[in-house]
């Protein structure tokens, strides 16, 4: 039941509380969803500590999405995995649904990152994922750099916020520590959406972000308001958990909330209407008191992620009230647009939430702008609106909005400088100075095409406290304007114009480059972004394609990793972001001239020695793999570095096997080489004809034989232990004139070899293992 109390009901009301409540019905609503949108352009590839970005990035969403709630929706939007150069590469490729953890591990394990970073995109395309449900959603963004195709991050996440998804996005920047646009970027999509920004320059600190964004919430908010109306209860106070079938008005004076739990006590109190407040989830007992009626309400009811979070209580119509207490409100004659003025007030006996805010001469009671809570001072500050004209300063009552008193005010339009040099380099940093006083810190500085809208921007600087800063020049060259703005409104208080004219570029590279081989490269360019880059790409790629990439910084000259393939490529100057085209030189990329080689039959488990010639790279490697196995995939492995021969131990199972050298870019197989595992004690021969018994006892003593005629050079049978060196014996004996020995064999039981050794050639013409048991 719902209860309230009156000061002449008390006692009736506690006899009530004696026998029990019955809770407010929880209105179902479906579980919060989840969509994770993943960063697959091709700068996933750059390493950290050696590993490649994407395959932290895999591991570290298999742990996290291991332990998630199976009946939680849980959708995946990638980005960049499909095309080169594409910013429409956007791919919701799990729509949101509960159990779709598995699923999402396994295409993530799969992604192949190749393209471009349209990260505003996906998160609008992860948000229309959303659009079915009601219920409060995330979105979480991983992403590694800079926004390359929408042109302003920040208000396409604004206009997303505003569009009627409920929804969250988190973004967590992976190794951008030394990106300050792709920060600033990544940090105004979280704040415009109500999300968290993190960074993670490690696998550590990206699976501690995502733990954070991820992690079930354990508390939520939840608002309740007090309203004066007809809601069939009488003279009785009527809560309700839906929303209202008509507005109601809130009550307009003090209401006091009281919210407590049986295990806890009081968990929460204040006054406001409407009161906001955190709790954890759980079932809690709410009071309501309004002071204008004099009259307190109870409920009781289980606050959960899926019940409602509006509670609305109706009290009847409130008796009539005195007049209002005096007030006086003062400030300046005169402000400028944009600026914080001083305001004080006089006034006793009314509402703390009562308020004083500037409003245009003749607004309606209850608009307000900028507005300051009277709570118990005589005295605030208020900004002034963005256009000049006639304003009033006035003090209204919370939730009624009527008017007590004002003042009159003129807003004047501000004396604004801006200056930049007459032409800068595209992609530059260029310096910006202004004269003004008395604005807001937020206003910036900023850089557009010449008659572009007013609240246009690019690149921007905040003033601050400041009266100088930097700018980068746009890509594309033309007539530009550098503009003074207002935060907010956007409006344009002063501007000069600017000519951004294209940069003198050259680049150099080799005529011709071997697969995989890393090459020079030099470059001449003044003024430029550091973080522009040259790259290699195939002749005809469209304009912002990349493969291997090496930023300009400070330097002239650098190198470059060759593709796998070979064919016809251009080393392209590329400008960071835009990927815009300077300057490109043709490079003929051709095939190298491997080879590797090793033994065509080896015993499992033993060493065995490889030899190549003609390696590309030092990361290249070689490895063993069962004969059949994709040209992309391998096992153990050696890398080459600076060596042209190596050893590796043979697989454990017997078996047709090939030897390959591998180009460490895209795992290409460059040569190969058969060879056939044998089981670990198969006798091996190369014409000896070595016959021995597989077993013997302590001190026996066996007859072995071979193959007549092979008395030439140094020849020699050799007893040895099984693990011992080819050419290091227990006891060895000349062949010479025989074509058969005896050996008494040793009383230590163990795994023993008999071998046919050319010592002359260092050869080994057979071999075969005994063991001696009891």
């Amino acid at each position: 039941m719902t209860l309230f109390l009156k000061a002449a009901g008390l006692k009736a009301a506690v006899a009530a509380l004696a026998l029990g409540f019955a809770s407010l019905p929880a209105v179902a609503q479906e579980s919060p969803g989840t969509v994770l949108v993943l960063d697959a352009s091709g700068s996933m590839w750059g390493q950290i500590d050696g590993v490649n970005k994407i395959t932290i990035a895999r591991e570290v969403v298999a742990d996290i999405l291991a332990d998630f709630p199976a009946g939680q929706d849980l959708g995946l939007v990638v980005y960049g995995h499909r095309e080169r150069g594409q910013c429409s590469d956007i791919q919701t490729v799990i729509s949101p649904a509960p159990g779709t953890a598995p699923e999402i591990i396994k295409i993530v394990n799969e992604l192949n990152p190749r393209g471009m970073t349209p990260m505003t995109d996906a998160v609008i395309a992860a948000a229309e994922a959303l659009r079915h449900t009601e219920q409060a959603a995330t979105v979480i963004l991983v992403s590694d750099g800079i926004e390359t195709c929408n042109p302003d991050p920040c208000a396409a996440a604004r206009a997303l916020a505003r569009s009627g998804i409920d929804f969250t996005a988190h973004v967590i920047g992976f190794d951008v520590k030394d990106e300050a646009e792709a920060l600033m970027q990544m940090q105004c999509i979280a704040e415009e959406t109500g999300g968290r920004f993190l960074t993670a320059d490690n696998a550590r600190e990206l699976t501690e972000a995502l733990q954070q964004v991820v992690a079930a919430p354990v508390a939520g908010t939840f608002t309740f308001a007090a309203h004066i109306g007809d809601a069939g209860g009488g003279d009785r106070p009527v809560w309700g958990w839906q929303a209202l079938a008509q507005p109601l008005p809130l009550v307009p004076d003090v209401v006091r909330w009281d919210i407590s739990s049986r295990d806890q006590g009081v968990v929460q109190q204040g006054t406001g209407n409407p009161f906001t407040v955190e709790l954890p989830f759980g079932e809690y007992e709410v009071t309501v008191h309004s002071q204008l009626h004099d009259i307190s309400s109870q409920t009781r009811n289980m606050f959960s992620p899926q019940s409602a979070r509006e509670a609305h209580v109706t009290f009847p119509p409130a008796p009539p009230q005195p007049e209002p207490p005096a007030a006086t409100v003062t400030a300046p004659d005169q402000v400028v647009v944009g600026s914080v003025f001083p305001v004080s007030w006089q006034a006793e006996g009314l509402n703390p939430r009562d308020y004083v805010t500037i409003v245009p001469v003749g607004a309606k009671a209850g608009a307000y702008t900028d507005y300051h809570r009277i709570a118990d001072k005589s005295e605030g500050s208020l900004r002034a609106p963005a256009e000049p004209g006639l304003h009033e300063v006035r003090m209204q009552t919370e939730g009624t909005g009527e008017v007590l008193v004002s003042t009159p005010i003129e807003v004047v339009d501000a004396k604004v400088t801006v200056t930049a040099p007459d032409q800068v380099v595209v992609g530059s940093v260029f310096p910006v100075s202004w004269q003004a006083e008395g604005l807001n810190p937020r206003d910036y500085v900023t850089i557009v095409p010449m008659g572009a809208k007013a609240g246009a921007y690019t690149d921007y600087h905040r003033i601050a406290d400041k009266s100088e800063g930097s700018l980068r020049a746009p890509a594309e060259p033309g007539l530009h304007e550098v503009r003074f703005q207002m935060e907010g409104s956007g409006r344009v208080l002063a501007s000069t114009p600017i000519e951004v004219v294209d940069a003198k570029v050259t680049v150099t590279a080799p005529d011709q480059v071997v697969v995989g081989s890393v090459f020079p490269v030099s470059w001449q360019a003044e003024g430029l972004n550091p973080r522009d880059y040259v790259t290699i790409v195939p002749m005809g790629a469209k304009a912002g394609a990349y493969t291997d990439y090496h930023r300009i910084a400070d330097k002239s000259e650098g190198s470059l990793r060759a593709p796998a393939e070979p064919g016809l490529h251009e080393v392209r100057f590329q400008m960071e972001g835009s990927g815009r085209v300077l300057a490109a030189a043709p490079v003929e990329v051709v095939e190298g001239k491997v080879t590797v080689s090793g033994p065509d039959k080896v015993r499992a488990g033993t060493e065995m020695a490889l030899h190549w010639d003609g390696a590309i790279y030092p990361r290249d490697y070689i490895t063993i793999v069962p004969a059949g196995t994709k040209d992309d995939d391998y096992g153990d492995y050696i890398r080459v570095g600076d060596l042209s021969e190596g050893k590796m131990t043979a697989p454990p199972d017997a078996g047709l096997y090939e030897i390959r050298y591998h180009l460490e870019r895209e795992r290409r197989v460059m040569a190969r080489h058969p060879v056939e595992v044998l089981a670990a004690d198969a006798p091996m021969d190369d014409g000896a004809g070595l016959e021995v018994p597989k077993t013997g006892k302590p001190g026996e003593t066996i007859t072995i034989t071979w193959n007549s005629g092979l008395e030439a050079g140094d020849r020699r049978v050799a007893f040895a232990r099984a693990d011992q060196a080819d050419f290091s014996w227990i006891s060895a004996e000349s062949i010479t004139g025989r074509d058969n020995l005896e050996i008494t064999l040793p009383p230590d039981p163990g795994r023993y070899e008999l071998r046919f050794l050319d010592i002359t050639n260092r050869k080994v013409l057979g071999r075969s293992i005994i063991e001696v048991k009891p």
